[in-house]
């Protein structure tokens, strides 16, 4: 084995190393009481002469019955800590896994694949704690019962006991050589079961996509095929096993009928006795589970250090967007709202050629209502992503109160921050709990009033009560938005970032909430949309074309000049002369 899983192993085991000592201990005295018992049955054995009588023979058996009692017991509290100490180590891990993921920028969550973060955080984790409790436990007993056996042996007949297990290391090599075999059959099985739980994930979420296009054959001929690759992989591996545990098993039993075999002529001959013959078929008993077992054995330990590997590279991951070491306080908000300002922003996507957002460079004072606008691919959402850094940001470009937003830590960053996307996340739970899940208080219907939210939860029958589904589905797109919207105001940030946030909002109800934003808020509002009516009710107006700034002042002042603004503003009255036709 490798340095490196060896050390993977100690690491997971180290916190836990008093439970797993404790668990080796009681787990030698097993070995030793085990070794000692065919020991006694061997004296017990030879010492059946005429004048042995009953009571003696009674008294033996009774030691011979306590301590395999004994041993019985010690066994179970062997296998009690060190399987606890496993179970320990996998609720901790699970719990790494969590929070760790919780860590990550919400781009590389999305891109992983949930389905395979799931698959190591559930069975590879399990396989993890197969490895650290049966496998360590199985592993350690089957050399403690060779230390202690194989003496044992030697010193009542060494030619007969090295016959006996002449064959074992037969058994060593077949597991030798099937072990890469089984690991890399088993990093097989468990890459194709995590494709598997990627496309149900998916497919679970897009489960409205699918009915829309009439889809429901192709992804049953997917997901078939995914299983048809995982069953091919799964006998494959079985296969090997089926074909390794028999072969190890029956060489087990030869060494028993070798034992007989040659011990029987012995026994003739007066070179060992009864008893001797006796105690070493117990030690080849004795010897033959656990050395048949060391196939399955290995075989989860290898597949536990395949998942340990999943595992370890999933935590190794470094999320791109961490506090900087030089972590700043947030800057007092004016009492009206925060102050935003860009110098030369520029954001480029690793994968694109070209940036996302150009030198651009605009100030948005404490209180104002400021819309951003553009047209499809311009870079809005980006700018949006970038104020909550969900996605990198260079350093010394974006400030929050004349902070730079890498230096405040992002619990900081996202206090002084509300964030609604277009698509708002809404959770399996209550209205009440998703309005809620920002900033736990209550004031439930100012917020409900002020998002326009209040006449559709009088007409719930269970008002803040009702459930809404699996991501808001049993709401309108409007309501999952105005949701999101009320959830955003309840936490009474400085600064207001509604993302494209009342796109499934009618003109009118957008107007009332943008209305309300500038004569109640004590936010500064940056209002992404491509609804210019209601950006026409914003106080500014700053319009983005490939990423740049290319015009920005009130939306009147906009119309009445030639350029992108009036153009925008002219194809959307057109649409809603067409509409209203």
């Amino acid at each position: 084995m490798a340095p490196l899983q060896l050390a993977l192993i100690a690491r997971q085991l180290r916190p836990q190393r008093r439970e797993l000592m404790l668990g080796m201990a009681a787990l030698l005295v097993v070995n030793i009481l085990g070794t000692s018992l065919p020991l006694l049955v061997q004296r017990t054995i030879n010492a059946l002469q005429p004048g042995f009588s009953l009571n003696d023979l009674l008294r033996q058996a009774l030691v011979i019955g306590g301590l395999a009692t004994v041993m019985g017991l010690v066994r179970l509290a062997s296998r009690v800590l060190v399987f606890g100490a496993g179970r320990h180590v996998e609720v901790s891990l699970r719990q790494r896994i969590f929070d760790h993921l919780l860590r990550q920028e919400p781009g590389w969550v999305q891109q992983a694949g949930s389905g395979d973060v799931i698959s190591r955080s559930t069975s590879d984790v399990e396989n993890v704690r197969r490895l650290l409790g049966f496998a360590v436990l199985s592993l350690s007993n089957t050399a403690m019962a060779y230390a202690l056996t194989l003496p044992a042996m030697l010193a009542i007949e060494p030619g007969l006991s090295l016959a006996a297990i002449l064959l074992y290391p037969l058994m060593l090599l077949l597991v030798g050589l099937s072990g890469g075999r089984m690991m890399r059959q088993q990093r097989r099985l468990q890459q194709d079961l995590a494709a598997m739980s990627d496309l149900v994930q998916e497919d679970l979420s897009g489960i409205g996509a699918i009915k829309i296009y009439g889809q429901e054959v192709s992804e049953r001929a997917a997901f078939a095929d995914l299983s048809q690759r995982y069953r091919e992989a799964a006998i494959t591996l079985a296969r090997t096993r089926s074909t390794l545990f028999p072969l190890l098993e029956g060489i087990s039993s030869l060494s028993v009928l070798v034992l007989i075999a040659l011990g029987s002529s012995r026994l003739e001959g007066g070179t060992l006795t009864l008893g001797g013959l006796i105690a070493l078929i117990l030690y080849v008993e004795r010897l033959v589970f656990p050395t048949a077992l060391l196939g399955f054995t290995l075989s989860t330990f290898q597949t536990g250090q395949v998942s340990l590997e999943r595992v370890e590279e999933l935590l190794r991951r470094r999320s791109q967007i961490e506090d900087s070491p030089e972590t700043q306080a947030a800057g007092v908000p004016s009492p009206a709202g925060a102050r935003l300002e860009a110098r030369a922003l520029q954001i480029r996507y690793a994968d694109a050629r070209e940036p996302a957002i150009v030198d651009l460079s605009f100030t948005v004072e404490p209180g104002e209502l400021v819309a951003v606008v553009g047209p499809v691919g311009c870079g809005k959402t980006t700018l949006a992503r970038a104020l909550g850094r969900l996605l990198q940001v260079p350093a010394g470009q974006l400030f929050i109160d004349g902070v730079d937003v890498t230096r405040l830590s992002l619990a900081d960053l996202r206090r002084q921050l509300a964030l609604v996307p277009q698509e708002g996340f809404l959770f399996t739970a209550s209205l009440g709990d998703n309005l809620r899940f920002g900033a736990p208080q209550t004031g439930l219907p100012a917020v409900a009033e002020r998002a326009q939210l209040a006449s559709d939860v009088a007409g719930f029958p269970d008002g803040y009560g009702t459930l809404v589904g699996e991501r808001g589905i049993t709401l309108s797109g409007g309501q999952r938005q105005r949701t999101a919207l009320g959830r955003a105001l309840l936490m009474e940030a400085p600064l207001l970032v509604l993302d494209d946030a009342l796109a499934s909002v009618d003109n009118r109800t957008a107007a009332a909430i943008l209305q309300d934003l500038r004569c109640r808020s004590r936010q500064t509002v940056l209002f992404i949309s491509h609804q210019l009516s209601a950006a026409a009710a914003c106080d500014r107006v700053l319009v983005l074309e490939r990423g740049r700034l290319v015009q920005q002042g009130h939306h009147d002042e906009l119309v009445s000049q030639p350029g992108p603004y009036r153009r925008l503003w002219d194809r959307e009255q057109a649409a809603s002369q067409l509409q209203a036709v």
